[in-house]
């Protein structure tokens, strides 16, 4: 369900920036490349070619809440693939959900039936620590986890 939006064109950046908030808009329009994640809610019509089992397309077919929440959740892990890939060629990612979606779809999924999940700016960073925010505080284990 994955669907991927490399915008870097002058003109791409200038069709992104007012769906973006303004805390966004100038990191996301200084990143060399902008990725708009997306999913497409048409994922299962091509099941019979990418899947090897011929009845999968009917798992789908006619329910609308399997087919949201199985292209919501398969593109995110998509997209969170993808920022792996690009953090092993040593670009830093900077994922966000700071847009406004209806805008974005408008803009670059007119017409389809792919909808925005989240953006992510890619390039190298600069490693002035003003610029580049170090890691943020995690949970401790025991507070985010549980073995049973």
């Amino acid at each position: 369900p994955g669907r991927f939006v490399f915008v870097q064109s002058h003109a791409a950046k200038a069709k992104l920036k007012p769906d973006l908030l303004p805390a966004n808009a100038e990191k996301t329009m200084d990143a060399p490349a902008t990725v708009i994640v997306g999913y497409d809610l048409d994922f299962y019509e091509h099941l019979p070619r990418l899947f090897p089992n011929p009845a999968a397309r009917s798992w789908f077919a006619g329910n609308d809440e399997l087919i949201r929440t199985t292209a919501f959740r398969n593109g995110t892990l998509q997209g969170a693939y993808l920022m792996l890939a690009a953090r092993a060629l040593g670009l830093e990612c900077g994922p966000m959900s700071g847009f406004n979606y209806p805008m974005v779809d408008a803009a670059f999924f007119a017409g389809t039936s792919i909808r925005a999940n989240f953006i992510c700016a890619l390039g190298y960073g600069d490693p002035d620590p003003r610029v580049l925010f170090p890691r943020a505080p995690r949970l401790a284990f025991d507070e985010a986890c549980r073995i049973e």
